[in-house]
């Protein structure tokens, strides 16, 4: 069997056997099919897409190339939630603690920026000494002691995915419906769940930028939770701007632990709520939805979800300190402000522009081995339909190279739209989908999608 046949059949759209999927992904793993000839196979991939029998094949053997997680020694539902990429999409970060506070177990596997968002491993390791990469057997303890734990996937759990992840990423095949919904799957399902909530997001700054691919790519992901016997719900959510108003890892952060000591946010909070209550009522914790929405809340109210927080920061290495007093963080070297040169309502806010725009200044990846600056990034200071005045300050970027603060301002200044007319409010929930189909969806239409 030989690599190159395998890609020219792919690139023909021929589906590939069991086997020779098996093949590839063994033989990427082990270090014998080099990273050009993978690069290959997954941009023939992102052009000829796979069947169904392919991407279970495939997803089962990124799952079986490392170890699996047994948590049945830990009392109660399992439950995780995954998203597949937004800006300023910081939901991970209070939404495990929230959920943990309700009394669910959540093993979090996470992963790292992808394109033009963010990754949840980058904003926690922002945080001095926190530590995401931890073996199977300190994952397992740290579950039962905390009740929740993030981390990436290590060289036992799904390393077959962890390395393709890296590939898809500077190779512009991150947006393929079988590679996304292997990789997500693979690694969930080796971190030993029963349970399963997605945000799948559409819109301008999401992967998946219409209403109609977003619902294929979160049908995808349940129908294969369902097939391993993990009862998985997707949610359908707006990205058409970014969430709050912090882009940046140690920006998120901070933003994160302002909404779990009880900062409303209404974007973040609304999404995080909302997908915190559908955990808890998979974890057996709640009857509905609403119900465990208001368990979420009662959580943050309390102080039981910070307090969470701060034990699993400290749990996995974390220095607290930088969390209980942000100002002790180190500052970027510079700062700017983009203003307005207009009255008006800011109608639009580029969340692609914007991302993009964060790795220009180092908070993200253009090659596989970039390093990140956690304190670089973009603060917000207007939404989409607020008021807006000449003069007023819309964004202020923070970084450390100084040669890339001119053209950075120049790209935000260039992502807010401003005009003359307030626009409507949209819902930044727009459907669900579970095992019997697609529920409770907005119109794409009023969505511009």
């Amino acid at each position: 069997m030989r690599t190159v046949d395998l890609i020219q059949r792919k690139r023909e759209g021929e589906e590939l056997a069991p086997e020779e999927i098996d093949f590839l992904i063994h033989g990427y793993t082990a270090g014998e099919i080099p990273d050009y000839q993978v690069s290959a196979f997954l941009m023939a991939t992102f052009f000829s897409g796979m069947t169904d029998r392919e991407v279970s094949r495939l997803t089962e053997c990124m799952l079986h190339s490392g170890e699996t997680v047994d948590l049945s020694s830990i009392p109660g539902m399992k439950v995780d939630k995954h998203s597949t990429g937004g800006v300023g999409d910081k939901i991970s970060i209070p939404l495990a603690p929230i959920v943990a506070a309700c009394g669910v177990p959540v093993p979090m596997i996470s992963g790292r920026g992808l394109g033009h968002t963010g990754g949840t491993l980058d904003k926690l390791e922002s945080i001095p000494g926190f530590r995401t990469d931890v073996s199977t057997a300190e994952f397992t303890k740290i579950v039962a002691e905390v009740g929740a734990v993030m981390i990436g996937q290590t060289k036992d759990i799904a390393p077959a995915d962890k390395k393709m992840y890296a590939m898809r990423d500077v190779t512009s095949t991150v947006e393929c419906i079988p590679l996304i919904a292997g990789s997500i799957m693979s690694k969930k399902l080796a971190a030993g769940i029963d349970a399963l909530v997605l945000d799948v997001k559409t819109g301008a700054g999401a992967f998946m930028p219409t209403y109609e691919r977003a619902v294929e790519l979160a049908s995808a992901l349940v129908q294969i939770g369902h097939s391993f016997g993990k009862e998985t719900v997707g949610f359908i959510t707006d990205m058409n701007q970014p969430l709050g108003y912090n882009i940046g890892n140690w920006l998120e952060i901070t933003e994160s632990v302002e909404c779990l000591r009880g900062k409303e946010l209404p974007d973040v909070m609304e999404l995080t709520y909302t997908l915190g209550g559908m955990m808890v009522v998979l974890g057996k914790k709640a009857a509905t939805l609403g119900e465990g929405i208001e368990r979420c809340r009662e959580a943050v109210r309390s102080g039981k979800a910070y307090e969470k927080f701060l034990q699993l920061v400290k749990r996995q290495g974390g220095d607290i300190s930088f969390l209980q007093d942000p100002a002790k963080y180190p500052r970027s070297k510079y700062s700017h402000e983009i203003t307005a040169t207009g009255n008006g309502f800011v109608q639009a806010i580029d969340p692609l522009e914007i991302g993009f725009t964060c790795i220009s200044l180092g908070a993200g990846r253009t090659k596989v081995d970039d390093l990140i600056d956690p304190k670089a990034g973009i603060v917000l200071k207007k939404k989409m339909g607020d008021s807006v005045k000449t003069g007023e300050t819309l964004a202020v970027l923070y970084t450390d190279k100084k040669d890339a603060v001119e053209s950075a301002a120049a790209r935000i200044a260039a992502a807010f739209r401003v005009g003359p007319v307030k626009p409507e409010r949209s819902p930044l929930i727009l459907g669900v989908v579970d095992i019997n189909g697609v529920k409770a969806a907005v119109d794409p239409g009023r969505r511009g999608a």
